[in-house]
Order: structure tokens, then sequence, then C-alpha cells
């Protein structure tokens, strides 16, 4: 059975665009905003969203996303919490979700344990940043007997065996990441080297790539876009949320944005 996020890689693909993913920190301002957010984020053009796991140590997040953890996380935010964010999102879009973060809660939440109930929440990927493919078993059996995808990351130092090795472990697609900084900075015009670098990654991989870590705005995705499969905007839309005064500005300001980037997808 085909997943929801390689049907949305698919989609793209036949439409002669890249996939747009979103992500955002669940929990950030309340978790009570997270749904409205995903919603938003996929009604404006988003192909799928990364869903965020807070943590206390976002070691490869910049300062934007980790004040977004903190917020989250100060306002009560929880593993479980999020799951049930998620699943109040399921009863207004169909949009394939990834959950996303680091191994720590995982392993506190049980990685059985979590992938039965993401699935259960509606949620169709994981991708832990910290986690090598490698190491992954404990989480990837129970994730592909749920049927989750498994999203693991690529880097420009890579080699072709991990590539080869994060091809097997992967899912619908691989995380490219643009460059060995963390998320948040700008790259400017060394993201179409980025992307063409991930197109080599997916001709190797036989699997789509997406490429993110420094993509913020329309004309960063217009560069990503002529070469990878899916481009990941992340901090640019923590930003809005965090600048937003209520809830109802939070929604506007994401689905003003993200239609902004999904119409530079186009190649």
């Amino acid at each position: 059975m085909t997943s929801r996020i390689a049907e949305a890689f698919a989609r793209a693909r036949a439409e002669e665009r890249a996939a747009l993913v979103i992500y955002l920190c669940a929990g950030d301002r309340e978790l009570a905003w997270t749904p409205a957010l995903i919603a938003a984020a996929a009604e404006a053009g988003a192909d799928v969203v990364e869903v965020g796991m807070p943590f206390s140590d976002p070691t490869a997040d910049g300062a934007t996303i980790q004040r977004a953890s903190e917020r989250a996380l100060k306002a009560g935010a929880t593993l479980a919490g999020v799951l049930e964010a998620i699943r109040s999102a399921r009863d207004v879009t169909d949009v394939p979700i990834v959950l996303f973060g680091y191994y720590n809660p995982v392993l506190r939440f049980g990685e059985a344990r979590l992938a039965r109930e993401a699935n259960a929440a509606g949620v169709d990927g994981l991708l832990v940043v910290d986690l090598p493919p490698e190491l992954a078993q404990p989480l990837l059996e129970p994730a592909r007997a749920e049927g989750l995808d498994f999203v693991p990351l690529v880097a420009p130092t890579s080699t072709p065996e991990r590539i080869d090795r994060a091809a097997e472990a992967a899912g619908s697609f691989l995380y490219y990441v643009s460059s060995t900084g963390v998320t948040g900075g700008a790259a400017g015009a060394q993201l179409a080297d980025a992307a063409r670098r991930a197109a080599a990654v997916r001709e190797r991989a036989g699997k789509p790539v997406a490429v993110g870590f420094g993509v913020r705005t329309p004309e960063d995705v217009a560069r990503v876009a002529k070469h990878a499969d899916g481009v990941v905007v992340g901090s640019a839309i923590v930003e809005a949320i965090e600048s937003a005064s209520s809830r109802d500005e939070a929604v506007r300001v994401v689905r003003e944005r993200v239609t902004q980037l999904a119409a530079a997808t186009r190649r």
C-alpha cells in the first residue's frame, strides 16, 4: 500500500514541481494552536507537514526553533499531547504528517509504543535527527510494522556507503541537509549547489530527496525546486508563529507564507 507521503511526492512530480514540506513545532505558544496551524499549512499548499516534538536540547536546530521548543515545553507540551494534537488535526486535514525530533523523547516514551500510538493518531512517518540508520532498528522495526515511513538524513559529508544505508532504511524519501550547520541559517545561492547534490543522491538512492536547512524565502524554494524532489521550510514558519499576537493571526500568517512558498515550487 502506497503511503500518503509517497503519494504527495508522486503528485508533485506529476505536476512538475517540488513537494513543499513545512515544519512547525508542536505546542509552540499553546498546544491547542497546533491542529489549526497544521491545517492552515495544508490548505495553503504544503504537501507534507513535519510536526516537531519539543525537546530541551535540540542540537541540530538554530535559535528560532530552539526558542519554539522552549516555549512549547514551558506551556506543558508532552509527546502524548503532541500525538493528541495530531489526532485532532486529522478531523480537518489528511495532509501527510511526519513526526520530527530527537531520540531522547522517543526512548523515554518507548519505540514500540510510539510507533503504535503515532499510527493511531494519524502520523505517516518518523524523522529522528540524531538516530543514524545503523542504530535505528529498535525504532525502524516497529515503525515498519505500523506502516510508518522512516525518514533518514544525509548530508554533504555522507559517504556513498552511508547514502546506501540511508536508502535501505528510507520509506518514501530522504532528507538532505544542505549544510553542516544548524537550521535557520541563510544559505542563499549555495542552496542551488545543495539541490544539485541532492539530485545526485536521488540517482544513487532511487528514492525522492528533499532539501532542508537554510531554506527561508520563495527565492530559496525556487533555487532548490529546480533540482530536488522536495524542499523543506521550517524556521521562517516558526518565526511567523513566534511573532503572532493570537492563534488567528498565527493561522493567517502561516497560510500567507506557505501560499507564497508553494507558488515557488514549480520548475
